[in-house]
C-alpha cells in the first residue's frame, strides 16, 4: 500500500520551491522512487528541480542504534549524479562500504537481502529435519557449513522459523514484485 508515500509526495510537490533531495528510507517495491518523482513532477506547480534518492535502512529489531552507528553498508540509489555528493557528506562520519547505484537496484537490495536471510533460516530449519532423520547434530552440521566463507555462520540457526516485522513482509513483497516482473520463484 503506497498510498501514504503518494500522499507525502503530493505534499512535497505542493511545498517545493527550490532544489531539494528527497530521500526514501522505507522498504518499498522496486520503481517506487520513479513513481515518487513522477508524482512530484505532476503536482509541483513551481516546476523546480529535485532528486529522489533511495536509501534503504538495514536495522535489526533490538539493534537499531548499533546498526545505525555501525552499518554493514550504506546504499544509495540515484537517478542523476547531483545528490551523490550530499549523501556522501551526510554519511562521511560512518565507516562502512558506500554503494551508489540506480534507484531500482537500491530498492531491490533491501528485499533481496531480507529474502536471502529468510532463505538461510528456512534452509537451516529444513536441514534440521534431515539431520534428525539421519541421527546427525544440526548445530554441528550448520557450524561446519558456516565456516565456509561463501556461506558464513550467521542466520544458520535452526528453530521455529523466521519472524520479526521485516522478513515476512519483505519476502512476500519480493515474491509479489518478482511475479509482477514475470519471474516465478517456484
Amino acid at each position: 500500500d503506497l498510498s501514504f508515500i503518494e500522499a507525502v509526495a503530493r505534499e512535497i510537490a505542493a511545498n517545493l520551491t527550490r532544489y531539494r533531495i528527497i530521500v526514501d528510507k522505507s522498504t518499498v517495491p522496486v520503481k517506487t522512487a520513479e513513481k515518487v518523482a513522477e508524482t512530484i513532477r505532476r503536482y509541483c506547480k513551481s516546476k523546480v528541480e529535485f532528486d529522489v534518492v533511495s536509501n534503504p535502512e538495514f536495522l535489526r529489531e533490538g539493534f537499531a542504534v548499533d546498526d545505525l552507528m555501525k552499518p554493514d553498508r550504506i546504499v544509495i540509489g540515484v537517478s542523476s549524479p547531483r545528490p551523490e555528493t550530499a549523501m556522501r557528506e551526510l554519511y562521511a562520519p560512518f565507516q562502512a562500504p558506500f554503494i551508489v547505484t540506480d534507484t531500482n537496484s537500491a530498492e531491490l537490495i533491501k528485499h533481496a537481502a531480507n529474502s536471502f536471510l529468510a532463505l538461510k533460516i528456512s534452509y537451516a530449519n529444513a536441514l534440521s529435519v534431515v539431520c534428525e532423520a539421519a541421527g546427525a547434530n544440526v548445530q554441528e552440521v550448520t557450524r561446519g557449513m558456516g565456516l565456509d566463507a561463501r556461506i558464513g555462520t550467521r542466520f544458520l540457526n535452526a528453530g521455529l522459523g523466521f519472524g520479526g516485522s521485516c522478513f515476512p513482509k519483505d519476502l512476500s513483497a519480493f515474491i509479489q514484485i518478482s511475479t509482477h516482473l514475470g519471474y516465478d520463484f517456484r
